[in-house]
């Protein structure tokens, strides 16, 4: 056998697993899969105490994963990401900019699906102006976005997105949003510096951010942190769980390669597979599987995680 043989040998085999692995997510799932959600990295600058990366006691953070465009393509191969409606790069333990791998993935998949929607969520403070405007290059349909997490002004921003340089983050907005990115500004509101609300949001429209979002965590409170006095707390909803990954019709893929339902579960991050099976099974019963019933618990069009969203506002 030549090396061309040999060469045709390998690239069967390579493509006979795709299939299989592609065969697998599908009946896993036995549904269609039109948003996927990516976190290409599980390396963050940043130190935000309510963040997997502080909570997660098994997270070990030198393993330094970056996921690559190969691996990500043994999960979704060219017909399934023309039939993607949006990709958005969304990390439970890493920042999308920390990524190796993220202007290549992106770029992947708006050659492959022009029309894609294409998105991704950051704090913003890492990468160089250049790498911004790069990232808006690609990101150049009306749909596309990046939402900017930045909680408060240089006074405050820093007590919550722990690490995360307010002068770096700002250059990169501006960066990003002059290359023609359509940027969002989105705020976690707290005792600390809900005062600054008003101010974050014409700053935010000042510098060309497309809306702006304000939002209550639900999760629990760590540290110093408080919540704020003007807005109410999110009510935790009990009910029925409507599923936001059925109903959106969409999947997460962590920095292993590895292919979840959502993004929720999937922390904290563990090597046991996810039998979704046993886990919608649940939901009929008096318990229901904990991460769903704290998330998609709903009740008269509001969820455990939707009622934590106070506003949004188009600038």
């Amino acid at each position: 056998m030549n090396e061309n043989d040999i060469q045709k040998e390998l690239d069967k085999v390579i493509e006979e697993a795709k299939i299989r692995v592609n065969i697998d997510v599908t009946s896993k799932f036995n549904r269609p899969i039109k948003i996927l959600q990516i976190d290409p990295t599980d390396v963050c600058q940043a130190a935000c105490p309510q963040c997997a990366r502080e909570t997660d006691k098994e997270f070990y953070r030198d393993n330094k994963r970056h996921l690559k465009l190969g691996t990500l393509l043994t999960l979704i191969n060219h017909d399934e990401i023309m039939s993607l409606d949006k990709m958005f790069m969304c990390g439970n333990y890493g920042d999308p900019a920390a990524s190796h791998n993220t202007l290549e993935i992106f770029r992947h998949f708006r050659e492959t699906n022009p029309q894609i929607t294409l998105g991704m969520n950051s704090n913003g403070g890492l990468q160089s102006t250049f790498w911004w405007y790069e990232l808006a290059k690609i990101l150049n349909q009306p749909t596309d976005y990046v939402v900017f997490s930045i909680d408060g002004l240089e006074t405050t921003n820093s007590d919550y997105r722990v690490n995360v340089k307010w002068d770096k983050v700002m250059q990169n907005a501006e960066a990003f949003i002059s290359a023609g990115g359509n940027a969002h500004w989105d705020m976690l509101a707290f005792k600390h510096n809900e005062h600054q609300i008003e101010d974050c949001k014409k700053l935010a429209k000042e510098m060309g951010f497309k809306w702006f979002r304000l939002k209550v965590t639900n999760r629990p409170l760590v540290k110093k942190l408080e919540y704020p006095v003007n807005f109410s707390r999110p009510e935790v909803v009990y009910g029925d769980i409507k599923c936001r990954a059925l109903e959106n019709q969409s999947a997460y893929v962590d920095s292993r390669g590895k292919l979840y339902p959502c993004c929720w579960l999937a922390t904290p991050m563990t090597s046991e597979k996810i039998n979704f099976d046993e886990i919608q099974a649940s939901w009929d019963t008096d318990s229901p599987h904990p991460t769903c019933k704290s998330t998609c618990a709903s009740c008269e069009n509001q969820s455990n995680f939707t009622n934590q969203w106070l506003y949004e506002i188009e600038l």
